[in-house]
């Protein structure tokens, strides 16, 4: 098969580029953020306080 453009060149820019820490999340998904809500709002109003 042929390529598309020469062996030698390949993987440059990528092995230049400087690595770079990911950042940390900073909010909760939406997902995770809604079930947080529906647990503090409905599961622990239902329980009794004694």
């Amino acid at each position: 098969m042929p390529t598309h453009g020469s062996m030698t060149k390949a993987g440059k820019v990528r092995k230049a580029t400087p690595k770079i820490e990911p950042k940390g999340k900073k909010n909760l998904s939406p997902r995770v953020k809604n079930r947080k809500e529906f647990t503090k709002r409905i599961e622990k109003a239902s329980k009794p306080s004694s």
